[in-house]
């Protein structure tokens, strides 16, 4: 299965001339400047405004920015993202937050704009190998993990058994993946061993799939850590791993040759792999097709590349629980 960037952008985005004046005037009060034009960006899911913005003394910046009364999850995580952000080295390739706005019921963070472009998906093998090569950077910088300004918090993965306790989402899952629901039992029994395959000093971005990593001529950067959680250096490799799958593309060639992944127990990335698609297929398939906050271009994704996970783990040798 093949997709493209615009398939990873939510559907709720909000251009700046929407935006309350307020919201306009606090994000200027942090550039210190008025801004003379906004452009919206591709890639990722969050509710609101997601905009590349030049100020009329030809300074640029990145913002996002939500609702918090619209989209609560959504300002939860932007405002733990100021909390991480605060803690990560510097040197780290990430964008540098330049304030944050938070009043009047809308949260905003501004960042330094990255001169970058999204990974052009379907993959393609020189920009696949670079960004996982710079995965390996990345887990030097952040091991141990910083301290950072916010409580700890639990990693995106797992769900199986959230899905045996809802018949319906049970149901939908027969349905979107039929085999996953006739392995169930050995799902459940590699989520049973998730809590010791999670451990680990590195701070892992736990949301790293293509529309969280921007390329530019020298860099690789990734953006949008709210959901940052300390674990074994491999876990975004693996995480990253999964959306090769969506291509068609085996990923296991290059998990047996990256740095990471040498010497890693072959069951403990088995159960992140399960774990990886019993997340995203758990929250697909409890979304409400019919309620108004449903954004159906994430449910879509989310089954897309849970399917994704569970296809690169059928390529792999069965092994350890549920084999």
């Amino acid at each position: 299965m093949t997709t493209d960037n615009d398939a990873f952008t939510g559907s709720r985005r909000r251009p700046w001339n929407e935006l309350p004046s307020s919201v306009r005037t606090g994000i200027e009060d942090v550039l210190g400047g008025t801004v003379a034009g906004a452009t919206s960006q591709k890639g990722g899911f969050s509710d609101g405004l997601a905009a590349r913005l030049r100020l009329a003394d030809g300074r640029r910046a990145f913002a996002k920015a939500v609702d918090a009364a619209a989209a609560p999850g959504v300002a939860a995580h932007h405002r733990r993202e100021v909390e991480v952000n605060g803690g990560l080295p510097p040197g780290a390739p990430v964008p540098r937050l330049l304030g944050a706005y938070d009043a009047n019921g809308w949260v905003a963070l501004v960042f330094e704009d990255v001169d970058g472009a999204l990974p052009v998906q379907p993959w393609r093998e020189g920009e696949l190998v670079r960004v996982l090569d710079a995965m390996t950077d990345l887990s030097e910088r952040l091991t141990p993990a910083p301290r950072l300004n916010s409580a700890a918090t639990s990693p995106r993965l797992g769900g199986w058994g959230r899905l045996v306790d809802s018949p319906r989402s049970l149901a939908r899952l027969a349905v979107v993946a039929p085999r996953a629901a006739r392995e169930l039992d050995r799902h459940l029994a590699l989520e049973a061993r998730l809590p010791e395959a999670i451990v680990g000093e590195t701070l892992a971005h736990g949301d790293l799939y293509p529309f969280n990593v921007l390329l530019t001529d020298e860099r690789v950067v990734v953006v949008d850590w709210p959901h940052a959680w300390t674990g074994p250096a491999y876990a975004d490799v693996v995480m990253l791993l999964g959306s090769v799958a969506l291509d068609g593309i085996d990923p296991e060639p290059y998990a047996a040759r990256h740095p990471l992944l040498r010497g890693v127990d072959p069951v403990a990335v088995d159960v992140l792999i399960s774990a990886q698609a019993g997340f995203l297929l758990a929250a697909a398939c409890s979304m409400d097709a019919s309620a108004p906050r449903t954004d159906p271009r994430l449910e879509h994704a989310m089954t897309a590349l849970g399917l994704a996970s569970l296809r690169w783990l059928s390529l792999r040798p069965r092994r350890g629980p549920g084999r």
